[in-house]
């Protein structure tokens, strides 16, 4: 795989400095590849968009999964999230997933993380949808993310592990063979540098997070702004499974026109007991799964919008009264506080409910460990498509991968430390004329729109036919003024991340458009029906070097590996 050369627009870089590996993004999974590296006596660097505790990880409220509890075994772990996955899940992935979890919390455990325990001193475990057993540790009652952030963080600063806050990443830079060379990135007015700069490093780790904020509503920071994949496609990398986003069953609805980050309802408040019911009190999930509220997100969330649509509502509710005070107080009291916030008292009455977009099943395609089609570039976390997840991530899945794969990375990194030190990363000169013209800042607004509209919960041949012509008109019109006279939106951290929303919209747009059937967290109204015949097998997509999209289908289920894995076997 060889570089596309498309690059944003951006001042040269004014700054430099070197290392062996360079992590972009600072949640469970970046921090915890950094940590791993530095150990082993790398010279590692931690780029982070805000502040080292601003990422997604942060808000996670639920938990983590492992086969922590008593008669739980990995086994039964996998088998849960094979069935999560709707037959898209590489088994090999999620058996390394489910067999080195349990250790992978332990030492989370040993590097500070606290979490909630029993009465007896066991690890207080809850279950969540999908899950046949009790198998979520959790923190805080449902502040797990941020005592994972607050662990991880500090360790970061306790030993002294070089951090750069407040830097977004802009592009890949390559040596004359193609191989990762490093990073630019802008610094935004704040740190030990200022603007434009590069990091060089040979083993560059993408840990970057989501892309919610490519839709209106979603529980995503402001952050997360797909950087990292449009990153990758800029790069030459191949992304995969884009189109099964999943739209989180039970955000708190705040009206019909809310946008950005929106307050989550845990899965963890229906796994302790709370039903969904209509607005007569009626329970509509008894009786669609054998697990009722508890089934798997995708089947929940269709359940709620079918409910929305036979009843012409705006939202359902979530009823948790049964638990009283003294529970919510205890269990979950950043849902209680933010729900009060907004006016609504769990404690006595139904909280307003409805999904928003939520988490990125798909990402930047890699193997087992964590390596993408670009050499010496890997992925982790939320960015990065394992094969874990297939069609549906199952429930508190999320943390467990970024722990499992950063691990993981952090081994193949530092196996091959003598090549890394070896081989001093001299990156190709970058072009004077920019390649990719920038949107201009209010893009944005018109892409979430966009992709609300016709590549939401609900999608359809003629809504995705839509989105992908007018994302393709934004794309176009930006082209054509850069071609005709030169022009481009002002660079800055605005039109960037615009720019990237538009880049992975237009991919995720695509891979919806050809995926003909229903799957996960994939609706299809025109194709309801799986069809497992046709459409078991995986969508990929690279970037053309003339910014036209290459859209290809695999011929089996199996998840193809990656140009380092072929050098192996």
């Amino acid at each position: 795989m060889t570089s596309t050369g498309i690059r944003l627009h951006a001042p040269a870089p004014g700054w430099s400095i070197d290392a062996d590996v360079v992590v972009v993004g600072s949640g469970v999974a970046g921090l915890t590849a950094a940590l791993r590296c530095q150990a082993e006596g790398l010279s590692t660097v931690v780029v982070t968009k805000a502040r080292l505790d601003d990422g997604s990880t942060r808000w996670a409220q639920g938990g983590i999964a492992a086969a922590l509890g008593e008669g739980d075994t990995p086994e039964q772990h996998l088998d849960d999230t094979l069935v999560a996955g709707v037959g898209l899940c590489d088994e090999e992935a999620v058996r390394i997933l489910v067999t080195e979890g349990p250790d992978a919390v332990r030492r989370l455990i040993a590097t500070g993380a606290h979490f909630d325990e029993s009465e007896a001193g066991d690890l207080a475990l809850t279950r969540e949808g999908g899950h046949h057993r009790r198998r979520i540790a959790h923190a805080g009652g449902d502040a797990t993310g941020a005592e994972i952030s607050r662990a991880l963080v500090e360790a970061v600063r306790a030993r002294g592990l070089r951090t750069i806050e407040n830097a977004l990443v802009l592009d890949l830079l390559t040596d004359a063979e193609g191989r990762t060379a490093g990073v630019t990135l802008h610094v935004m007015g704040e740190g030990q540098h200022d603007g434009v700069g590069a990091v060089h490093a040979p083993a560059v780790v993408l840990a970057t997070g989501g892309m919610g904020q490519v839709f209106s509503a979603t529980t995503n920071p402001s952050v997360s702004t797909g950087d990292g994949v449009a990153l990758a496609l800029r790069a030459g990398a191949e992304v995969s499974d884009l189109e099964f986003v999943q739209f989180h069953p039970t955000v708190l609805f705040l009206g019909p026109d809310a946008e950005g980050q929106q307050p989550l309802v845990s899965e963890a408040v229906r796994g302790e007991g709370a039903h969904l019911v209509d607005a007569d009190g009626v329970r509509f999930m008894t009786g669609q799964h054998e697990l009722a509220e508890l089934a798997p997100r995708d089947i929940v969330a269709k359940g709620i919008m079918r409910r929305m649509q036979e009843r012409d509502a705006e939202h359902v509710f979530l009823d948790a009264r049964h638990f009283g005070a003294e529970m919510w107080e205890h269990r979950f009291p950043t849902i209680l506080a933010a729900c009060r916030a907004h006016g609504i008292d769990p404690v006595t009455e139904p909280i307003p409910v409805a999904p928003a977009a939520h988490y990125a099943s798909g990402g930047v395609r890699t193997d087992s460990k964590g390596r993408t089609t670009v050499p010496g570039l890997y992925a982790c976390g939320e960015v990065a498509c394992t094969g874990v997840h297939g069609a549906n991530r199952l429930a508190s899945n999320s943390l467990l991968e970024g722990l499992v794969y950063a691990e993981r990375i952090a081994a193949d990194i530092t196996a091959s430390r003598a090549g890394l030190h070896a081989r001093l990363p001299a990156p190709v000169e970058q072009p004077e004329r920019p390649a990719h013209p920038l949107l201009a800042p209010e893009a944005r607004f018109a892409i979430q729109r966009i992709m609300t509209q016709g590549a939401g919960v609900l999608r359809s041949a003629e809504s995705l036919s839509k989105a992908a012509d007018e994302l393709q008109q934004l794309h176009t019109d930006a082209r054509d003024a850069l071609a005709e006279n030169g022009k481009t939106a002002e660079p800055g951290v605005d039109t960037w991340e615009a720019t990237n929303l538009l880049c992975v919209a237009r991919v995720l747009a695509a891979a919806a458009l050809q995926r003909e059937e229903t799957r996960g967290c994939h609706w299809r109204e025109d194709a309801p029906d799986r069809d497992d015949t046709a459409w078991r097998r995986h969508i990929v997509v690279r970037l053309n070097p003339d910014r036209t999209l290459a859209v290809h289908t695999t011929d089996t289920a199996d998840f193809p590996p990656t140009r380092q894995h072929l050098q192996e076997q």
